[in-house]
């Protein structure tokens, strides 16, 4: 005898037949002339990837970097030991430049300073960083701690221009990782939502 929900086979002889999901919504927070979001809970062994989403993410200062930075147990100093590097492509609203540029300048290398992961986010009304940030394996005790994001946000210089940020690295460490802050480099992030997701047998 077949489960059947909205015209799908849900169960069908005792087997399932459809994925029920592998992205768990865990915790999500709105900014609001706040200097920084933190996430202090749900990060453990449940899921053995989490991604962060980023949805208009407005920042109060013009031109201020999208950052973040991980800690371990109940440390709160966010200054773990990163190295990465970044790339960028942009390309203007009329067309006059477009680009795929190494961006040198945000790299660390065994840093402990945030982590930039979109750099020139303009405080326009109609403007916000959008994207999402992927840490791998961040309970682990053998393995030192990936993240990969992808952030695209408007940047203006003269003309408008589409600028899609691309981030990869590890925190240098093998102690599990439970709690990671968001921030801009200069000032508050004026407005925007963060969401934590855990993927499910990843």
């Amino acid at each position: 005898m077949a489960f059947i929900s909205n015209g799908t086979t849900i169960l069908d002889n005792g087997a399932f037949s459809v994925n029920l999901g592998s992205m768990v919504l865990i915790s999500e927070q709105t900014a609001s002339s706040s200097a920084s979001v933190s996430f202090t809970s749900g990060i453990d062994s449940t899921y053995p990837i989490y991604k962060f989403e980023f949805i208009n993410c407005h920042p109060a200062t013009n031109g201020a970097e999208l950052s973040f930075q991980g800690d371990t147990g109940t440390n709160t100093n966010y200054n773990q030991t990163i190295t990465s590097s970044s790339f960028q492509t942009n390309h203007k609203e009329d067309d006059s430049e477009t680009g795929l540029f190494y961006a040198a300048a945000q790299d660390q290398a065994q840093g402990t300073g945030f982590c930039t992961i979109q750099a020139n986010v303009y405080n326009d009304n109609d403007n916000g960083a959008n994207g999402t940030l992927t840490i791998f394996n961040p309970s682990s005790s053998v393995f030192v701690k990936h993240f990969l994001s992808d952030i695209q946000s408007q940047q203006l210089d003269g003309v408008g221009m589409s600028q899609r940020y691309f981030t990869g690295g590890y925190f240098n460490l093998t102690t599990p990782l439970t709690r990671f802050r968001f921030k801009f480099s200069s000032g508050n992030i004026d407005s925007g939502t963060i969401k934590l997701y855990g993927i499910k047998d990843s």
